[in-house]
């Protein structure tokens, strides 16, 4: 899977999308060290082992470079960032029941955000799975030749 690209400088507002969110009581944040093994086991649960590791070591940052979508204490979807190589997006996911509601686009800018705001200008979305939900959410272009990227070396598997 490729790499993709994206402006920092150029993403939309957070603000609309949350209040988008509102009716349905989903709240975007930033995860907090007591989340830690709560959060990586509904990974491990609804991604894959691959994915729980690289979220777990989202949690030895400062500030923690983890997002989490919940309605009440519900965990709906994560995202992460910085998590194997700096400036990069990922992993993420959002439970299938709750797609189409503008989720996984929140947790995209919020965490792009993040990385704006840590002196990042552009980003690199690792190994992308639907590089046109990314194209349409944030303006990314794919980056040629960036196939098998950093993954490369990894032990592989789900």
């Amino acid at each position: 899977m490729p790499d993709m690209l994206v402006n920092l400088l150029d993403l939309p507002e957070l603000s609309p999308i949350l209040n988008t969110l509102e009716p349905h009581e989903v709240v975007i944040r930033r995860a907090i060290a007591p989340d830690k093994r709560r959060i990586t086991e509904w990974v491990l649960q609804n991604s894959s082992m691959n994915a729980a590791s690289e979220c777990e070591v989202c949690f030895s940052r400062i500030p923690i470079s983890c997002f989490v979508a919940t309605r009440g204490k519900t965990i709906l979807g994560y995202a992460c960032y910085n998590a194997t190589a700096p400036d990069f997006f990922g992993p993420t996911r959002v439970l299938e029941s709750e797609q189409g509601k503008g989720i996984g686009k929140a947790l995209l800018i919020r965490s792009l955000i993040a990385l704006r705001e840590e002196g990042y200008i552009y980003a690199i979305i690792g190994g992308v799975g639907p590089a046109e939900f990314y194209t349409k959410c944030v303006g990314a272009a794919l980056i040629p030749n960036s196939t098998p990227g950093l993954y490369k070396d990894f032990l592989g598997g789900k």
